[in-house]
């Protein structure tokens, strides 16, 4: 009896199995050492792909190693890092890569190699740790290091106040500490690309959630030391990487990151009002931008400085760039109209 044969004849029927089913179909009339000494044969042959630890180890054809939730892990000296090496690597132990479609590996190769550029050039940690693989249809990823923190790294070097400081300016697109060498765009399109995006440290989390199009800053326990990124994407989107470029460029035939959306909720932490001193935050750094998105979504209103200090001052200094509000309540429409149109109503 070709043995290896039967093994893979269950491989394909059973789409997984495991050496209990190989023993099983042999009325066990071979030893499970010997059974699972040609599993592993054909897994280093690379006919089988296998998920797990020996003693609970699942196996699968290589066309359906998707349904292992297979889990490849890297242990990696941040030095010796090259992100295309990394990558050609992960994708030859992953096969269940090589059955998604062209978008879906397009999104993975650039989200996975910017925040994995990001740990090689910012973090200062020694180590780097890397997880892939897919579990409940989606496709998962995540960077993990040691190293000075995401978020203390932006405040030390932007010379903000907290970390949701940095969390704002990360999500502002362009924000880089290394002005020189990096664009800065890394952490704002790959929180674009997921379905959803979490970057931890220290005891702080912010969280994309493109399921529900929402945004959140958190304090976590317990702390994680350095930077941690969880990346998760459907296997089955439709999405494609230029398009989600694209809604960000202003001029389609020009195309150039020349366009962002604020969240304006996230600067009114703490406050309904949101004051003068909270729209410079807002508009810090946006002069970089031709188009700027301001989304009034969950805000119940804005103080008049802070409108005055959006839609006059900083649009009188600035008028080559387009604000654009978007799903303001009648309140906040108010508050803005009062500055659009000055000539109706003085403002105080």
């Amino acid at each position: 009896m070709d043995i290896k044969a039967l093994i893979l004849k269950i491989a394909s029927e059973k789409k997984t199995f495991r050496t209990a089913d190989v023993l099983e179909a042999l009325d066990h009339k071979y030893t499970k050492q010997h059974i699972s000494s040609l599993i592993s044969g054909l897994v280093k042959s690379g006919l089988l792909v296998k998920s797990g630890s020996t003693a609970k180890a699942a196996y699968a054809l290589p066309d359906n190693a998707y349904e292992l939730g297979t889990v490849i892990k890297k242990h990696l000296v941040r030095e010796d890092i090259k992100e295309h090496e990394v990558l050609d690597d992960i994708n030859h132990q992953a096969p269940f890569l090589v059955k998604l479609n062209e978008n879906i590996r397009s999104l993975f190769d650039y989200a996975l190699s910017e925040m994995l550029n990001n740990a090689i050039e910012h973090s200062q940690s020694k180590y780097v740790d890397i997880e892939v693989g897919i579990e409940n249809g989606n496709l998962n990823f995540t960077v993990s290091d040691g190293g000075i923190g995401a978020f203390r790294n932006v405040m030390q070097q932007r010379g903000l106040a907290s970390e949701f400081e940095s969390m704002q300016d990360l999500l502002k697109g362009k924000t880089t500490t290394a002005p020189h060498a990096h664009s800065g765009e890394g952490i704002f399109f790959t929180s674009k690309v997921a379905d959803l995006f979490v970057l931890e440290s220290f005891g702080y989390a912010l969280r994309v959630d493109n399921n529900i199009d929402d945004v959140f800053f958190q304090e976590i326990k317990p702390e994680k030391k350095g930077t941690k990124v969880s990346f998760s994407l459907s296997i089955n989107t439709t999405k494609h990487l230029k398009d989600i470029f694209s809604q960000y460029e202003t001029d389609h035939d020009d195309p150039d990151f020349d366009k962002t959306e604020i969240h304006i909720k996230l600067y009114s932490i703490g406050t309904i009002y949101v004051s003068r001193s909270q729209a410079r935050r807002v508009l810090a750094g946006l002069e970089r931008f031709k188009t700027i998105i301001l989304n009034f979504e969950s805000v119940p209103t804005v103080g008049q400085a802070f409108a005055d200090e959006v839609f006059r001052v900083f649009q009188q200094k600035n008028p080559q760039i387009k604000i654009v509000p978007i799903n303001m309540n009648e309140a906040v429409k108010y508050m803005v109209d009062r500055v659009e149109k000055p000539t109706q109503m003085k403002l105080v």
